[in-house]
């Protein structure tokens, strides 16, 4: 069997191995209940021959609307194991934004679960009550609702080929024009490669994870995966791995959670303060994940070793780690950064191959490590001077603060003001922190912002990364 078959070809026959042993765990008030290996490989061959009767053949995409868990996972091996190809599709965005991405796409078949089609369907007025507004799945193509219980069907075990289109992920784009990721069969299991290599996961003990790169290699290892990343779960089953991103790290943090095992935070920038706060909440390692929808991962660094470059940001630079096995990095002429390799995707959606990844990231390559100057498109214009907010912002992450964001904000002669919004940490007093900021903001010379601010920094989509548009918004 080739490397790029392994990973993916690999996981059923894993979990029929050992059937009675659990896959994934769930704490409730007084007890854990699990969802077995061998109930997770049923229900994905039984999904996989419902998909087989609707006629659905090789090549052919199924949108997915499900919520993270062990349903979503069971689509995604059955639809693996078709060689169907998966959309990953969020029902929350705008109605018109959704119909362009099932419509680009080209869906053949919606799958959601219950939950999800009842708060765009009969449910919606209860949901939109709960700020949830979902568009109609069925806008494109017909849905299919997975039931609790699932019959036997058949299903072919079709060959495998590396170069078959397998995930579209969506990142960002006009209702017109939305813009995907498409990765392959190849791509998909040399990343899943990537990550069983970096996170060194051991069967038996419990991994926090939400996201399928995390998830598979762990049940591969024999490892039950508790999707949840609260208190309650980390607590209670003490897991050898937490995957999470910034924001779930705060959240743990500022509820007082006792970590265990090692920690990688990833999805969104990650500074040495964050990674350094974790392990003094008892993480054995934390670790900083470089990824990009296009290539998963890129890169990673360990708490006491980004520390070591000389903490985040100025002159020094983010310091956001090695390559990971199979990945290259180079600079083109702009001083992007540009990646390649085994995990890269395979193209966006509607466009030529891609040869290599334009990660939109200022930075410098030395041998395989990548330190990072800040986003090309968060460039601030002030009089003569451009200014880059990444290449500033790790080294204002003081103690007492959870995010620090330089924004630019539009003045009436075409140029731009530089605000620093700060938002704090819970019980961090903001004369404390605006003392501790002193010494960073005079370092940053004439880069230094016009104007600090006190304020909750908004986030968007579901990693919740800083939203720089909306905050620029709020303060104008």
């Amino acid at each position: 069997m080739t490397a790029a078959t392994t990973v993916i070809d690999d996981l059923l026959p894993a979990l029929l191995a050992t059937p009675d042993d659990a896959a994934f765990v769930s704490v409730r008030r007084t007890r854990t209940t699990c969802v077995t290996r061998g109930e997770l490989a049923d229900r994905a061959l039984a999904v996989a021959g419902l998909l087989h009767a609707r006629g659905l053949d090789a090549g052919d995409t199924v949108a997915l609307a499900v919520r993270p868990g062990p349903a979503a996972l069971a689509v995604v091996l059955a639809c693996l194991r078709l060689r169907l190809r998966v959309a990953l599709v969020d029902p929350a965005v705008p109605a018109d934004l959704l119909t362009a991405r099932l419509h680009a796409a080209a869906a053949r078949l919606v799958v959601a679960d219950p939950v999800v089609r009842a708060a765009a369907g009969w449910a919606a007025p209860l949901a939109r009550r709960a700020g949830l507004r979902l568009a109609p799945l069925d806008a494109i193509a017909p849905v299919l609702v997975l039931p609790r219980r699932l019959p036997s069907r058949s299903s072919p075990d079709r060959s495998s080929d590396e170069a078959a289109e397998a995930l579209v992920v969506f990142t960002s784009g006009t209702t017109g024009d939305p813009r995907a990721v498409v990765h392959t069969t190849a791509s998909i299991s040399a990343g899943l490669g990537a990550v069983t290599g970096l996170t060194e996961v051991r069967g038996g003990r419990p991994v926090v994870a939400g996201t399928f790169f995390a998830m598979a290699p762990a049940l591969l290892a024999g490892a039950p995966v508790a999707t949840r990343a609260r208190r309650r779960e980390v607590e209670a089953l003490r897991p050898q791995l937490t995957y999470v991103t910034p924001p779930q790290a705060r959240d743990l943090l500022d509820d007082g959670t006792r970590l265990t095992g090692r920690v990688f935070a990833g999805s969104a920038p990650v500074s040495a303060r964050l990674l350094t706060r974790l392990r003094d909440a008892g993480a054995e390692e934390a670790w900083g994940v470089y990824a990009l929808t296009e290539a998963f991962p890129v890169a990673a660094v360990e708490a006491r070793t980004k520390a070591a470059h000389g903490g985040d940001g100025g002159p020094a630079g983010d310091l956001v780690g090695d390559l990971v096995p199979g990945m290259t990095a180079r600079t083109d002429a702009d001083g992007q950064v540009l990646v390649a390799g085994a995990g890269t995707a395979a193209r966006y959606l509607g466009g030529p191959p891609l040869a290599e990844v334009a990660t939109g990231d200022r930075g410098t390559v030395s041998g395989r490590r990548v330190v990072l100057h800040g986003r090309l498109k968060d460039m601030v214009l002030r009089g003569a001077e451009n200014i880059y907010p990444g290449l500033h912002e790790p080294s204002l992450q003081v103690p007492g603060v959870a995010l620090a964001v330089l924004v630019g904000v539009p003045g009436d002669d075409l140029d731009e003001r530089l605000v620093l919004v700060v938002e704090t940490e819970p019980g961090a007093a903001a004369h404390d922190v605006r003392r501790r900021l002193r010494a960073p903001l005079a370092a940053m010379g004439p880069a230094a912002p016009d104007e600090v601010v006190f304020a909750p920094v908004p986030t968007s989509g579901r990693s919740r990364k800083p939203d720089r548009a909306a905050a620029a918004r709020m303060l104008t």
